[in-house]
């Protein structure tokens, strides 16, 4: 059947992964629930059920893209394939856009609330935004480590073009350079990050002492917005560069890589947003 398709569309073969992606994300979801709540009579601090939906949603992700990755290798994903690939991963980066939206949302409302909407002169917005973050938060200095984590940031964002470029040019050595001085420079990134996370936690900068009953949404959207999605991006990297080490990827054929790419980017720029508002403009000195 398939020798007489005369269309440039991949139908593909059916497939567990839809299925077993719900499943596993249903079984993370109520994990959580049970980890922080108890649910179904598992008591409060329960972990296991999140964890065993994560892993499952980690095998469907991995299952998953190594069928796309066959698909591609045997020449399914035509120039037709490839415009819908590019619309779903430009899909893909708006949801995360608006993830964004929603955070940036509520950590404004929060900042500004009730004092601003009944402020009569900008002193009085200016005295509500001095009363974020809550009392007895110590924030972290802007200029120490952010400061070094943002140039480290967008110093990958020049290396991951530069791979590209390289790919795009034929010249798989450059490529392969530019993506593992990437991959280090991410690697580097969740490195200090996690430092930082620690320094936090271990001086109870959001969850202790007097910050312990005010911090409340504050320490959740600054973990939350600040967390996971370089680690995601260079996982992204990780798997181009496995493909590049191989055949996996050619100088017109390198999606994967593309698209891993503008994530990337997508992560540098919410990133100076982040800096400039959560750490300067509402950082500075403890309450």
């Amino acid at each position: 059947m398939a020798a007489g398709v005369k269309h440039d569309y991949h139908l593909v073969d059916p497939s567990p992964w839809p299925l077993v992606g719900s499943i596993a994300a249903t079984v993370m979801a109520l994990g959580g629930v049970a980890w922080m709540k108890g649910l179904f009579g598992l008591p409060e601090g329960t972990s296991w059920l999140f964890f065993a939906g994560l892993a499952g949603v980690l095998f469907t992700m991995l299952g998953w893209w190594a069928d796309v990755v066959k698909e591609a290798n045997r020449g399914d994903h035509t120039p037709v394939v490839s415009i819908g690939l590019r619309y779903g991963m430009i899909l893909f980066i708006a949801s995360e856009v608006m993830f964004f939206v929603a955070w940036f949302w509520v950590f404004f409302e929060m900042a500004l609330f009730h004092e601003v909407r009944t402020a009569s002169s900008i002193e009085e917005v200016r005295a509500a935004w001095a009363t974020w973050p809550p009392q007895g938060v110590e924030t972290v200095p802007a200029f120490q480590l952010p400061l070094v984590n943002t140039l480290i940031l967008l110093l990958s964002g020049t290396t991951v073009t530069w791979a590209h470029h390289a790919l795009q040019q034929g010249d798989r050595k450059s490529t392969k350079i530019g993506l593992v001085l990437t991959i280090v420079l991410g690697v580097l990134f969740t490195a200090v990050q996690a430092y930082e996370y620690h320094h936090i936690f271990s001086h109870n900068y959001f969850f202790g002492g007097e910050a312990a009953g005010n911090s409340g949404l504050y320490g959740s959207s600054f973990i939350m917005a600040t967390g996971f999605h370089v680690l995601v991006g260079t996982l992204f990297l990780i798997v181009c560069l496995i493909r590049l080490m191989g055949t996996g990827m050619t100088q017109k054929q390198h999606f994967g890589f593309e698209a891993a790419a503008w994530y990337w980017h997508f992560v540098d720029v919410v990133w100076l947003f982040l800096f400039a508002f959560v750490y300067v403009i509402f950082g500075g000195p403890a309450h």
